[in-house]
């Protein structure tokens, strides 16, 4: 086989351009980028979510999978649910130091390290999940958050959506803004803020615990995420009253953290097979939620379960407390204040349009 036939050879192989051209017998024939697959790379990723816990760490085991068939088994990824190798809110610190490669969370869990990282999951009365993604994606958000986390060794990205969430699970019908007085909720993060604000108490509570505590009345309600998850966490069985729309997480973004030296050192085509995967992931995540929260709401509806809206004037009063807490949080930092500026200049064209567009849709059937 001479030089022309084994140009074209590697090239059917996929093995790309070679950044040099080699010299034919009349003419340059563009020569191709010879691959060393023989080197293998190990990674660990660690997680928040529990091992086998239904979609969240599933996509992570999905993850790996895509990645080690894409990359015909050179990039491995070996996946720990929370708790299998380190407790769930130390997946940050693990990453930023490489002593994992890649984690899977939510950028609200590390609001005690960065307060600014919480405009990247979920704001009170914020952006649904597609005006989250275009604003990361399109909009300059990745950017804002790939320099929010530079400092930590980070390359962080959107790894899924839980969509609009549920406002949550209580025993007792809710009417205004007072029905909050005094009520003891398990509801964390900026919506925990803004119902504290609107008279409640929120809890923070781990998730094993909240049937239990809800059963016995040690709280008068519970948010957890949307029909799917919450059938099987049991809430229809100890709780009267299941309201929506989830308000405070109304398209919560789950995000994949990368170490960035490690990152760095990958070959360019592991690089962008890794970074191909983590979005296949982003997408599968919401569509997973968004098809099993469907078949749920009617299996909770078989079951009796008492499912309403959030009425309009509690919705308006919860409205400018929210602003309020945002505003704070805002204010904190000269990075907040970037962010959110960011933020609300995409949302501001976003918004019009997703009312005349899909709103209006809605509103017609």
């Amino acid at each position: 086989m001479n030089r022309r036939q084994v140009l074209p050879t590697l090239a059917a192989a996929g093995l790309g351009a070679l950044t040099a051209s080699c010299r034919g017998d009349d003419r340059e024939i563009p020569a191709v980028n010879v691959i060393d697959s023989s080197r293998r790379y190990e990674w660990i990723l660690v997680s928040t979510w529990p091992p086998g816990f239904p979609i969240l760490q599933e996509a992570c085991q999905r993850l790996a999978e895509w990645v080690a068939e894409m990359s015909a088994g050179q990039l491995n990824i070996k996946v720990y649910g929370a708790g299998e190798l380190i407790p769930a809110f130390e997946c940050f610190e693990a990453v930023s130091l490489g002593t994992a490669a890649i984690a899977s969370g939510a950028s609200y869990y590390w609001a005690g390290k960065l307060p600014a990282a919480q405009f990247f999951s979920a704001l009170p009365f914020g952006l649904n999940a597609q005006g989250m993604n275009a604003w990361i994606l399109r909009g300059g958000g990745l950017e804002l958050w790939r320099e929010a986390y530079a400092p930590f060794n980070l390359r962080p990205y959107p790894g899924g959506n839980t969509g609009v969430q549920m406002a949550g699970w209580f025993n007792q019908e809710l009417t205004d803004i007072q029905s909050f007085s005094g009520l003891k909720m398990r509801i964390p993060g900026l919506g925990g803020k803004v119902f504290e604000a609107a008279g409640g108490t929120s809890l923070l509570i781990p998730g094993t615990e909240l049937y239990t505590n809800l059963e016995r009345g040690i709280i008068d309600a519970t948010e957890w995420i949307g029909p799917y998850h919450d059938f099987l966490m049991g809430f229809h069985e100890v709780a009267k009253y299941y309201y929506g729309p989830g308000w405070h997480e109304p398209g919560t973004v789950l995000e994949t953290i990368v170490h960035q030296p490690t990152f760095a050192a990958l070959p360019a085509h592991l690089q962008v097979i890794l970074e191909t995967a983590i979005l296949r992931t982003n997408a599968w995540t919401l569509e997973a939620f968004e098809a099993l929260n469907g078949e749920y709401v009617a299996k909770l509806r078989d079951f009796g379960t008492d499912i309403r809206v959030l009425p309009q004037p509690l919705l308006d009063a919860l409205r400018p407390i929210a602003e309020e807490v945002v505003d704070d949080l805002a204010s904190g930092s000269t990075l907040a204040a970037k962010v959110y500026a960011g933020y609300r200049a995409f949302a501001k064209t976003y918004r019009p349009w997703t009312n005349l567009g899909e709103g209006a849709y809605w509103r017609s059937l």
